[in-house]
């Protein structure tokens, strides 16, 4: 799998008064499609995703509004020691809506602080995304 894809819906509380999905909404977006993917990949429940949000970047490119479908499209786009990188589109059809990246830091479920990623964490990421490995 080079890509991982889920549907979003729009929610009539994600919209603002001009009836474009908030900006801010689409980080739900790419939450929910994360969470997706890391259940999937990782095979674990949300509640033992062990990664936190060190940084987020996303460039707005059109509006959504209310009849649009969008999907997020996701792939890991860099793999480091404690560390990775995701990469995103929300997608409307043939249009890019946003693309956007995450990184995420590996965190000790015992200590709470950043840890090397375990070495099954690590092999399914790269399996799922057959990204090469950085530092």
């Amino acid at each position: 799998m080079d890509e991982f894809t889920v549907d979003v819906p729009v929610r009539y509380r994600d919209l603002d008064p001009l009836d474009h999905v908030n900006h801010a909404v689409y980080a739900s977006y790419l939450e929910a499609a994360r969470t997706d993917y890391l259940e999937a990949v990782l095979d674990v429940a949300p509640e033992e995703i062990s990664f936190v949000i060190a940084n987020l970047e996303i460039d707005y490119r059109r509006p959504i509004v209310t009849d649009d479908e969008p999907e997020v499209a996701l792939w890991v786009s860099r793999l480091g020691d404690s560390s990775c990188t995701m990469a995103y589109e929300i997608r409307v059809g043939d249009d890019i809506a946003a693309t956007a990246e995450t990184t995420m830091v590996h965190v000790d479920p015992d200590s709470k602080g950043p840890a090397p990623l375990p070495d099954e964490t690590r092999e399914a990421l790269l399996t799922a995304s057959r990204v090469e490995p950085s530092a």
